[in-house]
């Protein structure tokens, strides 16, 4: 069956509640009379409530209102907000220098408000060791505990160890401060018009490098990025 409702002569009944386009209740009419206010008021006949007895109808602009009920969804959908898990994975024994940009990663996924499953590998006699990446994810934990917290404790899997991190931040509201961020630059570089260049510069080498660390890091499933 359609989803559409009836309007105009498609509506098959001998009378209809009728609604006036202000929502002014104007009762119950012919199904004649409210087709010929219609006509006065150049508007549509739309049948809102079908199953009710007898059925309601409104007098409305319908091609305007199906304009904008499709950009209400289409807004709705903009503004939803998707649970996106990313993948981070480091060694027991990573280098300080590595071990800060993974951790740079980690922090720029859950200011994102996306949670990050941490992956500890080990290889040969490392599986002996698993303290070492117990630590780890408890060192990882701490460093990032003002923007994140531990949604799944540090276990064991196969020659893996694996802990998920949640943001403390929703993800509808990780939306909203990077779109006001991004307002604001735009106004900035409206308001400095020598500065906006050098700007878009920076952003640009920016965007260049997550966008590397993206390809590198997401599978696709999941994002990853190897140690």
């Amino acid at each position: 069956m359609s989803a559409e409702p009836r309007i105009n002569d498609r509506i098959r009944v001998p009378e209809v509640r009728l609604v006036g386009p202000s929502g002014e209740q104007v009762g119950i009419v012919p199904l004649a009379k409210a087709l010929e206010l219609a006509q006065e008021y150049d508007l549509d006949l739309v049948e809102v409530a079908a199953t009710a007895r007898p059925p309601v109808c409104k007098l409305m602009d319908y091609g305007k209102f199906k304009y904008e009920s499709a950009m209400k969804a289409r807004e709705a959908r903009k503004n939803q907000a998707h649970t996106v898990i990313k993948e981070m994975k480091l060694r027991p024994k990573i280098d300080p220098h590595d071990y800060d940009t993974k951790k740079g990663h980690v922090v720029r996924f859950l200011k994102q408000g996306d949670k990050v499953k941490i992956t500890i590998m080990f290889r040969g006699r490392e599986q002996s060791r698993p303290e070492l990446g117990y630590r780890l994810l408890q060192r990882l934990a701490e460093d990032v505990a003002d923007l994140g917290f531990v949604e799944s404790n540090p276990k064991q899997d196969g020659r893996n160890m694996i802990m998920v991190l949640g943001p403390h931040k929703k993800k509808t509201e990780a939306m909203a401060e990077a779109r006001q961020a991004q307002e604001a630059r735009k106004a900035d570089a409206k308001a400095n018009p020598g500065k906006s260049q050098n700007a878009a510069e920076s952003d640009y080498v920016e965007d260049e490098t997550e966008t590397e660390v993206e390809a590198e890091a997401e599978a696709p499933a999941e994002a990853s990025a190897e140690a």
